[in-house]
């Protein structure tokens, strides 16, 4: 049986998404929903959620450089268990320090300049490099 696992990088004001292939190998980009009302969000990633039916969602949790989590920690928890009651997939955390400066650096090093076109995928991209990073560590193991 395929197993699809979803990768969300949660922002206040975009999230982006990623989805692994059947076999749990390789992330790819899905999309940036960009929705800043917290409700709108959780309704909008539960729609995607329940069209792409992954067996686990792997959000990125957001820490300090000293490990502890901070208030965006707290709101990416609270974003996880709306979702978890809109959905019933499992959802788990992967610390995801310096996520988005990787996709930053990814996208300059594709001359990806120009902060409209950054925005529209960067968030995506941040989704896609948590999901990998998980599925990497999920092979080793």
């Amino acid at each position: 049986m395929l197993k699809k696992i979803m990768g969300i990088d949660y922002g206040k004001a975009r999230i982006g998404i990623a989805i692994s292939d059947g076999l749990g190998m390789v992330a790819n980009p899905v999309a940036t929903i960009s929705e800043k009302h917290f409700p709108s969000q959780v309704k909008a990633v539960a729609k995607t959620v329940n069209e792409l039916k992954p067996t686990k969602i792997i959000m990125g949790l957001p820490r300090n450089m000293d490990g502890t989590e901070g208030d965006s920690a707290t709101l990416v928890r609270e974003f996880a268990q709306k979702l978890y009651e809109h959905t019933n997939v499992e959802i788990d955390f992967l610390d995801e320090r310096l996520t988005t400066v990787s996709a930053h650096k990814m996208l300059s090093q594709m001359n990806v300049n120009g902060s409209k076109k950054r925005k529209g995928v960067v968030d995506t991209l941040s989704a896609v490099i948590i999901l990998q990073n998980y599925l990497d560590k999920k092979e080793v193991l």
